[in-house]
C-alpha cells in the first residue's frame, strides 16, 4: 500500500509552547479535512513543564520554576527545553492501520532506531513509558543492577484518527531542569541525554537520523 506524502518542517530557535499547540490543532484539523498532508515538525521549546492527562499534582515539585502547560496528551509531567529535540507527529493513523498500540510501538521503534545510529541501545521497560538506556558507567543500584536512565519521552493524542504531540529526545538539555518534576511519575530512575552519555551529537545529527529512519519504520 502506498503511504501518504509526509511534510517535514524544522523550526529554528525556540518555539513558544502555546503557539505550537495552536499550530498543531490547526494542522490536525486540516489533515482530517483532507486539505493538508501529514506533518513531522521538529522544534525546540524554551524551558517549561507540561502535564499529561495522568499527571499527579504531587509530581510537580517546583511549580514556580518554569511555566506549566496542560498538554492534553497521554502521560504525566515532562520537561521541554533547549537542547531537546521535540518531534510533533501529525499522522493519519486511520489510513495507517487504525491500530493505536501498533502506532505507539512504531514511535518507540523509531526512537530506538535513531539512537542506534549513535551506537546507543535504547530499551523499553514494562510499566515505564519512553525509551531507556542502561548506564554501565555508573555504580550499581541497591538491587545490584546497573542504573537505567530515560533518554526519550513519548506522549500522543488522537483526534479523528490523526495523531498529535509525539516524542522528545534528549540531545543536550540542562538535565538539572528535570528536578522540578517527577518525570513521567517515575522516582527511582534518572534522566540522561546523548551528550551526557559522552557522545558529541548535534541537533542536526539527530534530525538527519530521524529522517533516515522514518521510512524504515512507518512505510513497512
Amino acid at each position: 500500500m502506498t503511504q501518504p506524502m509526509v511534510e517535514w518542517i524544522i523550526s529554528p530557535g525556540l518555539t513558544d509552547y502555546d503557539t505550537a499547540l495552536a499550530a498543531m490543532e490547526a494542522r490536525v484539523a486540516d489533515i482530517v479535512a483532507g486539505t493538508a498532508p501529514e506533518l513531522i515538525w521538529l522544534l525546540e521549546h524554551p524551558p517549561l513543564y507540561t502535564s499529561g492527562t495522568s499527571a499527579k499534582v504531587e509530581d510537580l515539585i517546583d511549580p514556580h520554576r518554569f511555566p506549566v502547560h496542560e498538554a492534553r496528551r497521554g502521560g504525566q509531567y515532562t520537561y521541554h527545553g533547549p537542547g531537546q529535540r521535540v518531534v510533533y507527529v501529525m499522522l493519519d493513523v486511520g489510513a495507517r492501520g487504525r491500530d493505536v498500540r501498533a502506532f505507539v510501538r512504531q514511535l518507540e521503534d523509531w526512537v530506538i532506531a535513531v539512537l542506534d545510529e549513535f551506537n546507543v541501545k535504547g530499551k523499553l521497560r514494562n510499566g515505564r513509558v519512553g525509551v531507556w538506556v542502561t548506564r554501565d558507567d555508573k555504580p550499581l543500584t541497591p538491587t545490584g543492577d546497573p542504573p537505567e536512565e530515560k533518554i526519550a519521552a513519548i506522549g500522543v493524542r488522537l483526534r479523528k484518527w490523526v495523531s498529535f504531540h509525539g516524542i522528545s529526545i534528549n540531545v543536550e538539555p540542562d538535565l538539572e531542569h528535570f528536578s522540578g518534576i517527577v518525570p513521567c511519575g517515575i522516582t527511582q530512575h534518572g534522566v540522561t541525554s546523548l551528550v551526557d552519555l559522552g557522545l558529541p551529537v548535534t541537533m542536526n545529527d539527530v534530525d538527519v537520523a530521524l529522517r533516515r529512519r522514518f521510512d524504515n519504520i512507518f512505510s513497512e
